[in-house]
């Protein structure tokens, strides 16, 4: 059964919040209550469709159970009643996934930082792979993706690449991208035609806001330089690269990426704030042992998450033993979906029954 209490006070909120919209409000708590309502929507239009049914099944039920009824109508409210209660059970199960604890981070956008691992240029090539396909999906979703800093590999792809990932609702679908991917493939540079295993890890962590993270300036050495690699004349002629070292943590982020050092700078502060918030987030984490086991995954980076194997045009997520023979719609983009919608609907199942099981 669900628990009608905590329907009806969510009802009521979504009541008040309405109201209080129609009167006179600042621009701040006018956006802070219209994210709520939104939030807050979908399970309240759930409730509402879940107690017309139930108060109709309540009337068929008495329809059927009532001996003055005829056996011909006594049939069509058999068939209805069936139908309501199927409809409920749907319902039910809607809701129940709207009332699961949520992260509080899942509305935020992203940083994402991808760095070859073994397999020399081959990882390279496969970590601009890999942004290129996060890229095509954020494009899907009606995300803007912006590189922070990036070292190309010496025939291609990447060294490492940081971007930002901004929109909504981005780390509730990225999160489940952090860990090793490896690649198998036939490089185009092995006469052979051998197969080779290389990997990448991927490390997704949520925009920091100021409120989250407090940075003193006394903790920060901000160094400039003069930016290397490609960029052109007038980017190594003004010294534009930032690098910050937060002293306490022993943190270093380092962005040269446009030609203004206050964008940089900026940059570089919004990548040190994620850095210190995702460590804060693992220190609760690991702290939070026994809530671990019910996610997908341990959330280590070092764990190998997926294969993409390039001879068999296949994609094998190991957390959850998905296998998609999908390969070039998954790096194109386009069959990502999948893959995560798959890992949400297994974390949310594995919620589900351990709340079942603390009931």
């Amino acid at each position: 059964m669900l628990p009608e209490v905590k329907l009806d006070a969510l009802m009521v909120r979504h009541a008040e919040i309405e109201s209080r919209l129609n009167g006179q409000l600042s621009a701040e708590d006018f956006v802070k209550l219209s994210r709520e309502l939104s939030e807050l929507s979908p399970v309240v239009e759930a409730i509402r469709n879940y107690r017309s049914a139930a108060a109709e099944l309540q009337d068929v039920e008495a329809l059927f159970a009532d001996p003055g009824t005829d056996s011909e109508m006594r049939e069509i409210a058999d068939a209805e009643r069936r139908e309501l209660r199927e409809k409920l059970e749907v319902l039910q199960h809607q809701i129940r996934l709207q009332l699961l604890p949520k992260d509080a981070m899942d509305e935020r956008s992203v940083v994402i930082e991808i760095r070859a691992g073994t397999g020399g240029d081959e990882a390279s090539l496969f970590a601009g792979v890999l942004f290129r396909m996060y890229e095509r999906y954020a494009a899907k979703q009606g995300w803007k993706v912006e590189v922070v800093s990036a070292s190309e590999g010496a025939v291609g792809g990447y060294k490492e690449i940081i971007a930002e990932i901004t929109g909504r609702g981005v780390f509730a679908k990225l999160k489940y991208e952090s860990g090793v991917h490896r690649v198998q493939r036939v490089p185009e540079t092995e006469a052979s035609g051998r197969v080779h295993t290389s990997a990448a890890t991927v490390a997704v962590l949520p925009q920091a806001e100021d409120v989250d993270i407090n940075i003193r300036d006394e903790d920060l050495k901000i160094d400039t330089m003069r930016a290397q690699g490609a960029g052109g004349q007038h980017v190594n002629k003004t010294e534009s690269a930032i690098r910050i070292t937060h002293i306490p943590s022993g943190i270093v982020v380092a962005v040269q990426d446009d030609r203004s050092q206050h964008k940089n700078k900026a940059k570089a502060m919004a990548l040190l704030r994620a850095k210190l918030y995702d460590s804060e987030r693992e220190k609760l984490d690991s702290a939070r042992a026994a809530d671990r086991k019910v996610q997908v995954g341990s959330g280590d980076r070092s764990e190998r998450i997926r294969t993409y194997n390039f001879p068999q045009g296949r994609v094998t997520d190991h957390r959850i033993n998905l296998t998609l023979y999908k390969l070039p719609e998954v790096i194109e983009g386009e069959a990502l979906g999948e893959l995560i919608d798959a890992l949400v609907a297994e974390n949310q199942a594995a919620l589900l029954a351990a709340q079942n099981d603390a009931a």
